[in-house]
């Protein structure tokens, strides 16, 4: 299978793609293309921009999607939303193509370093993704970052890690059925 992964989010640190990064190691032996939005980096969305056409950046990332057979993502949560690095992506990708996500299954995930996880955004795309063509197959929230993620370990909370486990292991079962 091939994985499409990234975090939505422009940070060299990002906690997010800490955590993509995690849950991949449940999907070795998988073609996984994990990418850095920081690669994708576009010109702010305008429709006077538009009209010169649209970065190559764009298409890649569609190309991405096209080529894979899963998604999974992590979304950074900036102000109760989509971080503007992963918005602006989603909106030049969505005006070549408004099925961004293409109907693939997607693992979506969050994590923020307060006790709500990236909730807002979590909420948001949850929403609003099946209309661009996501099928959320599954969903993980981890909250406080930083006292339940260690950088060589992972998730360190025992009930957070056990929930995480058993979404792994669902979106599996899910991706098998025909």
């Amino acid at each position: 299978m091939k994985i499409f992964a990234f975090a939505g989010s422009n940070s060299s640190t990002s906690i997010n793609k800490q955590l993509v990064k995690f849950v991949l190691k449940s999907f070795e032996g998988n073609e996984i293309n994990l990418i850095d939005l920081n690669d994708y980096a576009m010109p702010v969305f305008s429709v006077d921009l538009e009209k010169n056409g649209f970065p190559e950046a764009a298409h890649l990332f569609l190309k991405n999607i096209e080529d894979c057979d899963m998604i999974i993502c992590s979304l950074a949560e900036n102000n109760r939303s989509y971080s503007v690095a992963f918005k602006n992506t989603f909106d030049w990708a969505s005006r070549i193509n408004v099925k961004v996500f293409q109907n693939k299954p997607m693992f979506l995930m969050t994590t923020s370093p307060g006790g709500f996880g990236g909730g807002n955004v979590m909420a948001e795309a949850s929403k609003f993704f099946p209309q661009f063509g996501a099928d959320i197959k599954e969903v993980f929230s981890l909250p406080k970052f930083y006292e339940n993620f260690d950088v060589h370990n992972g998730v360190i909370n025992q009930e957070s890690l056990t929930e995480l486990n058993a979404k792994i292991e669902n979106f599996k079962i899910q991706l098998a059925k025909p």
